[in-house]
């Protein structure tokens, strides 16, 4: 039979008070010195250059989504096409065939 497993020292639920110890000379408690502060400044600094070659990658990356997207539309429109083509074929064939 599995048994849970019990702390065997549990922490104290009560206020625990401490004997002291006058042989330990008391430490006084250091506090770390502040990190200097970096001086406040914008993150990013984009220079004019900087600013249109951002610019001209953006129009670079929204021309060649687009024409992929307006190439997939075609291709889709063609393949309709071509399959309402065929099918009228295929409907007039039957429809020949079952006249003879």
């Amino acid at each position: 039979m599995l048994r849970p497993k019990i702390p065997t020292n549990p922490l104290p639920t009560g206020i625990v008070t401490g004997t002291a110890r006058s042989d330990v000379p008391a430490v006084p408690h250091q506090t770390p010195a502040p990190a200097p502060m970096a001086p406040a400044r914008p993150t990013v600094q984009l220079t004019p250059g900087a600013v249109v070659a951002v610019i001209g990658g953006g129009t670079a990356v929204v021309l060649v989504v687009g024409a992929v997207l307006v190439s997939m539309l075609l291709a889709v429109a063609l393949t309709a096409v071509s399959l309402a083509i065929s099918a009228l074929v295929i409907r007039s064939l039957v429809a020949s065939q079952n006249h003879r």
